[in-house]
């Protein structure tokens, strides 16, 4: 995640294009395409969104620096839709969800908008918006009430003298075996080909 844009180089419409035409081809059970984005590239429309959510983020050295990325994309998905497409005849034996697959579909096109910044030679970061606030950010930007709030990326090219790195890393990554198990949790073993 970059968490530091260079303010006044502003991102071709056609990389953000190509952005958002990959994220539409992420996964999507039942081809249900549950997934929405409100993207904001003029000035105005970023100030809108950081006036709206900000009463409630502390004024601080990430948030002025989440200020001057030059692209916004809210991602939005929608439970009805996939609800709507499980009800139909075709999938009338796959009814029921063992997981909310709208939030699976939804970070996965997340991840293709991050990976597809990346190959355009931008930087991203992805970022929650504040729960007390969705109601006014969906006021704000024309949002329908039964679209569920997923996240914000943040688009912009990275500033790297000002980019921090979050603190968060200091906690390293959990050992492969935590988070790997072959054929049963808590195994290591593996009967993949070295």
């Amino acid at each position: 995640m970059v968490r530091a844009f260079q303010p006044d180089r502003v991102v071709p419409e056609a990389s953000v294009r190509r952005i958002l035409r990959n994220a539409q081809r992420g996964p999507s059970a039942g081809f249900s395409q549950g997934n929405a984005y409100v993207v904001l590239t003029n000035a105005a429309d970023r100030e809108r969104f950081w006036r709206t959510s900000a009463e409630t983020r502390a004024a601080n050295d990430w948030l002025s620096r989440m200020q001057q990325a030059p692209v916004l994309v809210l991602c939005w998905c929608s439970e009805n839709l996939y609800q709507q497409r499980y009800a139909e005849a075709d999938k009338s034996e796959a009814r029921g969800f063992a997981a909310p697959y709208w939030y699976v579909d939804a970070g996965a096109a997340a991840m293709l908008i991050l990976q597809t910044a990346v190959d355009e030679g931008l930087g991203a970061c992805l970022f929650g918006m504040p729960p007390q606030r969705v109601d006014q950010i969906r006021d704000q930007f024309g949002v329908p009430a039964d679209w569920l709030p997923v996240a914000v990326i943040a688009l912009g090219y990275a500033d790297a003298e000002r980019d921090r790195r979050s603190v968060s890393l200091r906690r390293g990554r959990r050992p492969e075996s935590d988070v790997v198990h072959m054929g049963r949790w808590g195994s290591a073993d593996s009967s993949l080909p070295s």
